[in-house]
């Protein structure tokens, strides 16, 4: 089954947010900024028919005669880098850090083979089917960024700048985020994951940390004096909701460290983090197994799992009674 449609919010002065219909894995926000000649992206969708939806979309926003030219890709996370195949003449710009991050996990065709080869009767076979199974990369080649930088990179399009921000180690190696001065907005990436009463997000899952490095990539958004956030996934925000995500990982970063210091293992950690239920509005908490393993890693210097290796660890905590919910992936 496919996952269709998104809405398309108009933040003002040529910008727009295109947000899927759902939350859950792979659901990703993105963003389109429109000039009289050119257009980018921030951002694709995770598959061929998201992003040929989020195509559609953007070109009934374009001017006669102007082109999506680039994409600016927040972090190496195929939700957030795999669609831009879909225009494959643009320019993709990255952090030189996110290389790494691309080396890390599977490719799509890699990734298709095993969420459609699992055995579906153990945890991380059914876990990959629930979850990743209504996406199709069977035909999606590998993505490979034409640009890279390092720190800062100033564009325009037309009347517009565009300013570019790599940030340290965070939810991934190679994170960025875009301040759109003119129109007052910032689009984070994953360095926040968003919720609101009317519209609940998901547990984020950060693979690099510390969660010191994601409290400070917060703040650097707030520092642009941006009113509106975009962020990586969940509904957009202004900077008091900034400041909620804050607290929320504040909190986790406390747990992590006491439950470290007392001597309990990481994933007993997060199964201990998601008992207490400090966020119930909040889907996919077997996340934490993820984020809390990536601050212990920072705490006792073990190495980086495999992407197979954690998400397997991630559907055994998935099953376990109380635990999962679903976050509304189909």
């Amino acid at each position: 089954m496919s996952i269709t449609g998104g809405d398309v919010v108009d933040l003002g002065r040529g910008l727009y947010a295109w947000l899927p219909p759902k939350r859950g894995w792979g659901l990703a926000n993105c963003g389109l900024l429109v000039s009289p000649r050119s257009a980018l992206w921030i951002d694709t969708p995770y598959d061929p028919l998201l992003a040929g939806q989020f195509l559609v979309e953007s070109q009934k926003r374009l001017p006669d005669g102007a082109g999506i030219d680039r994409v600016i890709v927040t972090h190496a996370n195929g939700d957030h880098f795999w669609g831009a195949g879909v225009l494959p003449d643009a320019e993709i710009i990255v952090t030189r850090e996110a290389r790494e991050h691309i080396h890390y996990d599977p490719t799509p065709q890699q990734q298709h083979a095993l969420v459609t080869g699992s055995d579906q009767s153990t945890p991380l076979g059914a876990y990959l089917s629930r979850h990743f199974g209504a996406f199709d990369w069977s035909a999606t080649d590998v993505v490979r960024p034409t640009t890279y930088f390092t720190g800062e990179l100033e564009l325009t399009l037309g009347e517009y700048a565009v300013q570019v921000s790599s940030l340290p180690p965070a939810h991934t190696g190679g994170d960025l985020i875009v301040h759109l001065p003119a129109q007052r907005a910032v689009f984070s990436g994953d360095v926040i994951f968003s919720s609101t009463p009317q519209q609940p997000g998901d547990h984020p899952v950060h693979w690099a940390g510390p969660l010191s490095n994601v409290i400070d990539a917060c703040e650097r958004v707030l520092a642009t004096g941006a009113e509106v956030i975009v962020p990586g996934h969940g509904p957009v925000l202004d900077p008091a909701g900034v400041r909620e995500h804050m607290g929320y990982l504040a909190y986790v970063r406390e747990r992590a460290h006491a439950l470290h210091a007392a001597g309990v293992p990481a994933t007993e950690a997060a199964r201990r983090v998601i008992a207490e239920d400090r966020y119930p509005s909040l889907g996919l908490p077997e996340r934490l197994v993820v984020t809390i393993g990536s601050e212990y890693r920072h705490l006792d210097g073990s190495e980086l799992p495999g992407v197979l290796q954690a998400m397997a660890e991630v559907a055994a905590v998935a099953q376990e009674p109380g635990t999962e919910r679903t976050g509304g992936q189909a």
